[in-house]
């Protein structure tokens, strides 16, 4: 017979999935909206924003009230610990899907320069971290988690590419510098998504393996730890 805490935490995550798949829809038009240039499939991001954070309010609530009226083992503390953590970073991915929405519909046209940048590369890079981030989330599944906390890297560098790329049009030519400012702002959101697809797959890992890799200094941490314990 299932433990009353186990009935709470699967409707817990049924809730995260969810907003999750809201949030995927958004990453997805969002990014859509900036290849395709389509300035409804912007404002039908900015739209959605409401329900994710409707959704961020309902998971807040869930957890709280788990925290008050049970007593948690060890991997239930870790699962709705990581349950508040990963709400989070689903609404603030959410709300950079707005910012991004939002510059598109700043632009009178989308910039031909587009095509020297990363853009296409960031796209599908982004998507697939927020995909496999997910996954991890739904399957509990700590290898598929370390593949996102890797491909961070490769988002990152791809970034740089462009906003060293746009910084160099920028110099060679001034009359490019409003759009290419608004592409360099893109750029960045979208880092700012692989971001939080990493921590929500940190979190991942937490919930598997009781350990913790924020920020790839799991090594330190634990060190930390046994100083603590040896004073």
């Amino acid at each position: 017979m299932p433990r009353l805490i186990d009935i709470y935490l699967e409707k817990l995550k049924k809730s995260l999935v969810e907003m999750s798949s809201m949030v995927d829809e958004q990453v997805h038009f969002a990014l859509r909206s900036v290849k395709e240039f389509d300035k409804d499939l912007a404002q039908k991001v900015i739209q959605m924003d409401f329900v994710v954070d409707k959704f961020d309010v309902k998971i807040e609530k869930k957890c709280h009230k788990l925290f008050a009226l049970n007593q948690p083992f060890a991997i239930d503390l870790r699962s709705i610990i990581s349950a508040l953590s990963i709400n989070n970073d689903l609404e603030r991915i959410g709300d950079l899907s707005v910012n991004i929405s939002e510059r598109v519909l700043e632009l009178e046209r989308m910039p031909e320069f587009i095509d020297q940048t990363k853009f296409s590369e960031m796209c599908v890079a982004v998507e697939q971290m927020l995909k496999d981030s997910i996954d991890a989330y739904i399957h509990t599944d700590a290898e598929l988690a370390k593949k996102v906390i890797a491909a961070d890297d490769e988002l990152d560098e791809l970034n740089n590419i462009n906003c060293n790329g746009l910084k160099e049009m920028m110099k060679k030519d001034p009359k490019l510098i409003d759009e290419a400012i608004i592409l360099f702002v893109l750029s960045r959101q979208m880092e700012r998504i692989g971001d939080h697809c990493t921590n929500i797959a940190e979190d991942v890992y937490f919930i598997v393996e009781a350990q913790l890799i924020k920020h790839k200094f799991e090594k330190e941490l634990f060190l930390d730890e046994e100083d603590d314990l040896a004073n």
